[in-house]
């Protein structure tokens, strides 16, 4: 039976698993994966993408992955190619590191997110490498904690899950995780969508993603959008795409890219270069402004 095509949803939250070759491990020291994680680093940075958690294990790699419009293919691709490089060049060595085909599976949010959450950072626990998921280096669950910072890494959005106050949120994760697992999360990797097993969510979710391809788009252009959104707030485009960071002209810049993205009018990569910015640092002001993409 062929394989399904890769489902592609800009904003889509992805869980990410890729393996090593005939399962062998990837990691000979702590500095590769310090390499692994400026790889990361690099790669969602150059193509807007977000990671919510991750865990990188001795011969496989769990990643929680939001995309913008690039394809989640590219993002993954391009760390697993560079870090197939720097191994051979530090091994002498050819050949696969990686199985071909990274295991993707788009993720219902309001139905998942946070059990996916636990799921990745409880797999060195699952695996005996450690009793305590704090005593695992190579995980996200640290950061979540506040323990650690690691700036490429984006909590915010899961912790305001469990509290709108960082103490609050960070100390109900805390129990969350120290909750008993239920049987329908040991199993998370086989709960998928009956219909489509490339969708971990319910009937609701996988109907929306059927239906969005055939959303009509925005008849509007960017620069439309623009002058419309400007001249409501009394202010001018040049400001708009402007270095200025003024709190008023800020708000601006949110609405008209929240407008842009909910109208269908471009993607964020777009939407970034009209403004002159950096699709990562655009989501990031999005994300803090509470406007989910």
């Amino acid at each position: 039976m062929p394989r399904l095509p890769r489902l592609n949803v800009p904003g889509g939250c992805y869980h990410v698993i890729l393996r090593g070759n005939h399962r062998e491990p990837l990691f000979g020291s702590p500095g590769d994966r310090r390499v692994l994680n400026e790889i990361v680093e690099d790669a969602i940075d150059r193509c807007g993408a977000r990671i919510h958690a991750f865990c990188w294990m001795t011969n496989h790699l769990h990643a929680l992955m939001q995309i913008s419009d690039r394809p989640l293919g590219s993002v993954v691709q391009r760390i697993a190619q560079r870090y197939s490089r720097y191994r051979h060049k530090r091994l002498h060595t050819r050949g696969h590191l990686f199985e071909r085909r990274h295991r993707a599976k788009l993720v219902d949010v309001d139905a998942y997110f946070l059990t996916l959450l636990r799921y990745i950072h409880l797999n060195p626990v699952k695996a005996r490498l450690v009793d305590d998921p704090t005593s695992y280096p190579w995980s996200s669950h640290r950061a979540f904690l506040g323990k650690e910072t690691i700036p490429w890494l984006t909590t915010t959005f899961a912790l305001s899950l469990f509290s709108n106050n960082l103490a609050h949120a960070r100390a109900a994760y805390q129990r969350f995780m120290l909750e008993t697992v239920g049987d329908d999360e040991q199993g998370l990797e086989e709960k998928l969508h009956p219909d489509d097993s490339r969708v971990l969510g319910t009937d609701e979710f996988v109907l929306n993603i059927r239906l969005a391809p055939h959303l009509p788009p925005s008849q509007l252009s960017l620069e439309q959008l623009a002058e419309e959104v400007c001249g409501e707030h009394e202010t001018t485009v040049a400001l708009l795409t402007s270095s200025l960071r003024s709190r008023s002209i800020t708000s601006v810049r949110v609405e008209f890219t929240r407008r842009a993205l909910t109208q269908h009018v471009a993607a964020l990569c777009d939407i970034a270069r009209f403004l002159r910015r950096h699709p990562s640092s655009l989501g990031r002001l999005l994300e803090r402004h509470g406007v989910v993409r």
